[in-house]
């Protein structure tokens, strides 16, 4: 039987991936958006004044808005994708740190919690589509299955990494440079010691929640708690404006989107 991928358009369907592929370029961001998840919560919970759980549940609607236009594309665009990214990292900061300091439940169980619930997902999404690629999410029960492993590796990545930078007292820059090692870590198990793409992916982009956490909190928290002082309210600005300059570029050049034809997959 023929590869879809390989077959003409004129023999198959053409089916644009939801999501984008992984460059430099998404590695980038994806930090970049896990910082402003800190950033940001913490900038609504304490300037603003607004609170752990009325931000938590106005961060749920907006999230849910921006999924709906996510989902409505049927293919990868830059702009609806990286704004579900940044409202997800929020709003999974956001669950732990309710069920930390409103709930009084441990980061210990938070952590071993939000892991069962991963592994659950992939479970679920194996079961259900034969794969876990995310080169192939272009259908809308691929893309839920997505989301909601995105959703639970900030929730995780939170949780795990407060329980080390936190509890561990081990501290921002520190605790930095340890997400950065074990990611670099996973490159080189992946690179080297064929670990698979699937398996290094989704435990790269765990860690990038709490590296990127860290670099936040280390920008943003007063020199006496250990940071450098800048604010969340600047820290936030410099990120976000980041953002938008790199998903500019990535409208523009469209070098992370891909099409692939498939016969009724």
């Amino acid at each position: 039987m023929s590869d879809p991928s390989t077959m003409p358009a004129s023999l198959g369907s053409r089916r644009w991936n939801r999501v984008p592929e992984i460059t430099l370029y998404f590695w980038i961001i994806k930090i970049l958006c896990t910082t402003v998840g800190e950033t940001a919560a913490d900038y609504l919970i304490g300037t603003v004044g607004l609170g752990i759980t009325k931000t938590m549940w106005i961060m749920v609607a907006v999230l849910i808005v921006a999924l709906g236009v996510q989902f409505s594309r049927h293919r990868y665009v830059p702009g609806p994708y990286w704004v579900a990214v940044v409202l997800i990292s929020v709003v999974g900061t956001l669950i732990t740190d309710n069920l930390t300091d409103n709930l009084s439940v441990s980061l210990w169980t938070s952590t071993i919690g939000f892991s069962i619930a991963l592994v659950a997902t992939f479970i679920g999404w194996y079961a259900s589509e034969g794969t876990l690629s995310i080169h192939t999410v272009y259908t809308t029960r691929r893309e839920a299955f997505y989301w909601l492993a995105v959703l639970f590796t900030f929730a995780l990545g939170t949780a795990g990494g407060d329980l080390i930078a936190e509890d561990g007292g081990v501290g921002f820059g520190r605790a930095a440079l340890l997400f950065a090692g074990l990611i670099a870590l996973v490159y080189i198990a992946h690179r080297f010691l064929k670990l698979g793409p699937i398996v290094s992916f989704w435990i790269a982009y765990i860690l990038t929640r709490p590296l990127g956490a860290s670099v936040g909190d280390l920008l943003s928290q007063d020199t006496a708690d250990g940071g450098l002082g800048l604010g969340t309210t600047i820290t936030s600005v410099i990120f976000l404006a980041t953002i938008l300059a790199l998903v500019g570029y990535l409208t523009i050049t469209k070098i992370d989107r891909t099409e692939r034809i498939a016969s009724g997959e």
